[in-house]
């Protein structure tokens, strides 16, 4: 009996020793975890557009990475990597170390693009977790202020009268506005009208602007100086509403075309495995830029609509929108690429 009870007693005293060491060897690793996300983040956070330079997304991500770097003091730095409809940017981040020091700034091509092409090089829903919406911005038809086309309608007689002499560009395959020019083709049954695709939204209005096309489908912010400026009209937005600071501009629904509503989202995107405390740091900072008034006015200014919600509700409107655009796009029957 006293032999048992001493081996319980030994084992006791054995058990608790090792939990003792046990705890002082966790102890630290646990302060050293808190320490590094409290310091986080420790080196340069990098945002991919994965479009080129001068688009919509381009243009708030530098906005608003130049905001938090001011609000925080830590750096964060945009990389344009465009191609492929958006594809090859964000194959870059699905691929990419998830330590919480990269990100993807999506435009609606992350909803479109798993039902446009046969295959894609990531899985939209498991490669990716989402960090919070950012901003939303209708498409505009524009043409140069002297083309004889005052309407969109006008437009596409024109368009039917020269069916040689007249083209369109738009942005990357998979954007809501490359989209758009597909569909307007299809309901007005308009073949030879061309869809010029360029790898981003500057080159599609720099090509206006030049006289490669005649009509350029894209998003607002890069053409809203020139449509104030008179160098472009503005034949009509995509979006539920007329924009405020274009009030003669209609909508297509009353420009004639009923559902055709096709606005540019933006979101941040996570790699899958980034560390939450890491999304969460982001999604905090972000959405206290995107409600600052000052920030609020200088993104309607350049013609985008703030959209401060978490990740949550950004990852229920990109989920439901993969679903739209697939229906959006069987429906118009855009063949796949």
């Amino acid at each position: 009996m006293s032999h048992n009870t001493g081996s319980k007693f030994t084992r006791r005293r054995f058990i608790k020793s090792a939990s003792v060491a046990a705890a002082g060897v966790a102890a630290p690793s646990i302060l050293s975890i808190r320490a590094a996300l409290a310091a986080y983040p420790e080196r340069p956070i990098k945002v991919v557009v994965a479009n080129t330079p001068g688009g919509p997304s381009d243009l708030v991500g530098r906005m608003l990475t130049a905001a938090i770097q001011q609000a925080t003091g830590k750096p964060l730095v945009i990389e344009n990597i465009g191609g492929a409809g958006g594809n090859i940017g964000m194959s870059n981040v699905a691929r990419a170390e998830p330590d919480g020091y990269t990100y993807l700034l999506a435009t609606n091509a992350f909803s479109v693009n798993p039902s446009l092409y046969k295959k894609i090089p990531y899985d939209p829903l498991k490669d990716f977790v989402a960090v919070s919406e950012l901003a939303s911005s209708p498409s505009t038809w524009t043409v140069k202020s002297e083309f004889p086309a005052k309407t969109l309608k006008e437009f596409i007689a024109y368009a039917r009268a020269n069916p040689d002499k007249v083209n369109v560009s738009s942005p990357p395959i998979g954007t809501a506005a490359y989209i758009a020019t597909e569909l307007l083709k299809l309901r007005e049954n308009l073949p030879k009208l061309q869809n010029v695709v360029f790898k981003g939204g500057g080159d599609t209005l720099q090509a206006l602007l030049s006289g490669t096309v005649q009509m350029c489908s894209g998003s607002l912010p890069p053409a809203a100086a020139h449509i104030k400026a008179g160098t472009l009209r503005c034949l009509a937005v995509t979006g539920e509403n007329r924009w405020p600071s274009l009030p003669d501009v209609p909508t297509m629904a009353e420009a004639g075309y009923k559902d055709f509503v096709l606005a540019v989202d933006m979101v941040m995107l996570a790699p899958a495995k980034t560390p939450p405390e890491a999304r969460k740091w982001l999604e905090t900072e972000t959405l206290k830029i995107l409600r600052d008034p000052a920030t609020k006015e200088k993104l309607f200014n350049a013609g985008f609509e703030v959209r401060p919600k978490g990740a949550a509700d950004a990852w229920t409107r990109v989920t439901k929108e993969i679903a739209m655009f697939k229906g959006i796009i069987e429906q118009a029957g855009i063949p796949r690429l």
